[in-house]
């Protein structure tokens, strides 16, 4: 490759990164905010859809709030697969990004479910259609934990690398956040310990403010040129 073709080339990796830190951003705080306003998942289905139908269109809005955040970090993990950057160096990387995008697109459509199916359902006392659609939306959320996984590999080689975007503790933090979102689901949803949901929530919502902050950094700064002293 000539010197100007691998000027142009760098020239492109680096926007693709930017691009993508600014959709991780915006992913991130729409994230956040529907987690917050979800809290932790009941064990018990009746309980739940008692929550549920207590305001169905609180229910439907915080889902349609996930369904654009998840949406965004599918596109986020698209460029950044596209971009070729550091990023996606190692396979472990490469593999942590194809799987956050999997993961993503698995739980959006749990969420686009929740928000009409599931919300609609609830609010018209129709059990049996709420405890189908609940069926199908609990299998696809798993995805959630592949996405956390994912994040903790991510965040971990972000503590690793010379040119990071945040601090090495805040990387840290994120991969204990990761996990945590990671073993906090099927905890709460697969053996029904109502701590597990807990930690789910709390853990995914300091994950969040990481990737946040993570997006914000690759959107700012020229990867591979500025390193961060942290």
């Amino acid at each position: 490759m000539g010197p100007l073709l691998r000027e142009v080339s760098m020239a492109n990796t680096d926007e693709g990164t930017r691009v993508a830190g600014v959709w991780l951003a915006i992913a991130s705080i729409l994230l956040a905010g529907a987690l917050v306003g979800h809290g932790p998942i009941d064990p018990d289905m009746g309980r739940q859809m008692g929550v549920i139908t207590d305001d169905p269109v609180r229910w439907a809005i915080i889902h349609w709030v996930s369904a654009v955040a998840l949406s965004l970090f599918v596109l986020t993990g698209l460029i950044v697969l596209a971009a070729r950057s550091r990023l996606t160096e190692a396979w472990w990387t490469l593999s942590a990004w194809g799987v956050l995008t999997v993961g993503a697109l698995w739980t959006m459509t749990t969420a686009v479910a929740e928000a009409t199916v599931v919300s609609a359902a609830a609010a018209a006392g129709d059990t049996a259609t709420f405890e189908a659609w609940w069926a199908f939306s609990e299998g696809k959320a798993n995805g959630f934990m592949f996405l956390a996984l994912a994040v903790a590999v991510i965040a971990g080689n972000e503590a690793q690398t010379t040119h990071r975007a945040t601090p090495v503790w805040a990387s840290y933090i994120a991969v204990v956040a990761g996990i945590g979102a990671f073993l906090g689901w099927p905890l709460g949803m697969w053996l029904g310990v109502t701590l597990g949901s807990f930690v789910w929530v709390v853990a995914s919502l300091v994950m969040s403010v990481w990737t946040l902050w993570f997006g914000l950094g690759l959107a700012r700064t020229v990867i591979g040129l500025r390193p961060h002293n942290g």
